[in-house]
């Protein structure tokens, strides 16, 4: 099938990212592999990981399809965007239609994107995983690939307001080695992919080129680097309130 929308907006993305002067840093991607189905699970600090972690799999010519909330397809302008990138609507209330989409898909020789966490890490750790994205990966046989961005979050995450003329900002996309999840306890997996993704979070946490200016709040720090991020703990209660 032909790609009649995805170029155009990978091209806009790179214009806009040229306009900002964004220095983007993106590493293993010879992790991602070149042909045949693989599962991309990142994590997410911000509303424009999906962008940025689709960057992180362009290097291996590989398009990713990204699994979304429905409310995305529905949205007037979105909407249209995400159907002809052909990516994956879930309907959290019926998830096994998508599920089932997803694995299919990976079936086929497709690259699915995820976000084990669910939802936005307002503390900037890795929160606990659901099982999705090794259980898809599993049923396909096809293997996963952890992968971590950070600097997003100074764009645009949750609780701040939106910042989409910040110039200058570094982003960082790190890919790790691709594993093939074993069939059985699924939660032993899902916690090691947990702990393969801080890895890499920690590792461009550790390695970014930027820090908050002095006495500029470090909102966009977690709590455990110095930053004013609410902790695992407290962020977890925040996300129970809501």
């Amino acid at each position: 099938m032909a790609e009649l929308v995805y170029p155009p907006v990978i091209a806009a993305c790179k214009t806009m990212f040229r306009v900002l002067d964004l220095k983007l840093d993106i590493d293993g991607t010879e992790h991602v592999p070149r042909h045949g189905g693989a599962v991309i699970a990142c994590t997410h600090v911000s509303y424009l990981d999906f962008i940025f972690c689709g960057l992180g799999a362009l290097p291996a010519d590989r398009l990713v399809r990204f699994m979304a909330k429905r409310e995305v397809f529905e949205n007037r302008i979105a909407g249209p965007l995400m159907r002809g990138m052909r990516h994956i609507s879930v309907d959290r209330a019926a998830g096994k239609a998508s599920y089932d989409e997803a694995v299919e898909r990976l079936r086929s020789g497709e690259v699915v994107g995820v976000f084990p966490e669910a939802t936005i890490s307002r503390s900037f750790t890795v929160k606990g995983l659901k099982s999705g994205s090794v259980r898809m990966a599993a049923d396909a046989g096809v293997p996963v690939v952890p992968m971590a961005v950070w600097g997003t979050q100074r764009l645009w995450t949750k609780g701040r307001p939106k910042n989409l003329t910040q110039r200058h900002v570094p982003v960082s996309i790190l890919a790790g080695e691709a594993f093939h999840p074993e069939e059985g306890d699924v939660d032993k997996v899902t916690t090691d992919l947990r702990e393969r993704m801080q890895h890499l979070l920690d590792k461009v946490q550790a390695d970014y080129p930027d820090s908050p200016a002095a006495g500029e709040d470090p909102w966009w720090l977690p709590a455990h680097l110095g930053g004013t991020a609410p902790t695992p703990e407290e962020a977890a209660a925040m996300d129970n309130e809501r």
